[in-house]
């Protein structure tokens, strides 16, 4: 299930766009805080925190902005333990999902550079005489490149599963495109979960577990979606995040 602003703190609005914290965030930010003694002093290991939330809010304006962009809708975004949600609805069609949702990743794609310049840099001025800040810097870098990687997984609902449903919808239904990615996303996050399971990373199983279920629902709306108009029922709109 995803977050829910009802359960969550407002923290600023940017473009009209309400940024929130989910109260299960600071779950998610202590364990980062005390994972272990990687620096001298724990303001760094605070701070390495507070970056990975700036960052997952970058990634989610990209989404959003992009949404708009295209005449889309997108008012809120939630940040919680597995990342961030920007709910956007963009126009019905491939292309205009397809940037609301590759928009995202670019926004990583634009760090990655920065960052890794950042880091060679560091690991020749710094290393020696400021070895706390070289290790934040490098971090920095790492947390980037971690999540691009991970985003463009081809496992929907993440974005590289989302921009390959949106990719197949250019040239089939889109019902059958959301059938054909949300079948790869719950083979995806079953892999997921059994390698998670076997490397001991209890983050990674619960982030399996999240994908299944959204995969699941994918495939259970993309079935709605080939019903008869006539027909009543079936599961709520699929929300994009």
């Amino acid at each position: 299930m995803l977050p829910q602003a009802s359960g969550a703190f407002r923290l600023f609005r940017f473009a009209g766009i309400q940024v929130y914290v989910h109260w299960t965030w600071f779950i998610g930010a202590y364990i980062i805080y005390s994972r272990g003694a990687a620096y001298s002093s724990p303001v760094w290991q605070a701070l390495e925190c507070l970056t990975l939330f700036a960052i997952v809010t970058l990634h989610e304006f990209g989404h959003a902005l992009a949404c708009r962009s295209v005449g889309g809708t997108a008012e809120q975004i939630i940040l919680w333990p597995l990342g961030g949600v920007a709910y956007v609805d963009p126009p019905n069609r491939p292309g205009a999902l397809l940037w609301s949702i590759a928009a995202g990743p670019l926004v990583n794609v634009v760090l990655f550079p920065i960052t890794l310049a950042l880091d060679w840099w560091s690991s020749i001025h710094l290393g020696q005489r400021h070895p706390d800040l070289a290790k934040f810097i490098d971090e920095v870098y790492l947390i980037n490149q971690a999540l691009l990687v991970f985003n463009i997984l081809p496992i929907y609902p993440l974005d590289g599963g989302q921009i390959f449903q949106s990719i197949l919808w250019f040239f089939m239904r889109q019902s059958t495109s959301l059938k054909v990615a949300s079948s790869i996303g719950m083979a995806g996050a079953a892999a997921l979960m059994v390698f998670a399971f076997f490397n001991g990373s209890m983050w990674l199983v619960v982030m399996g577990i999240f994908l299944l279920q959204r995969a699941m629902l994918g495939f259970r709306y993309a079935r709605y979606m080939d019903r008869p108009v006539s027909e009543e029922g079936g599961p709520p709109p699929l929300p994009r995040e």
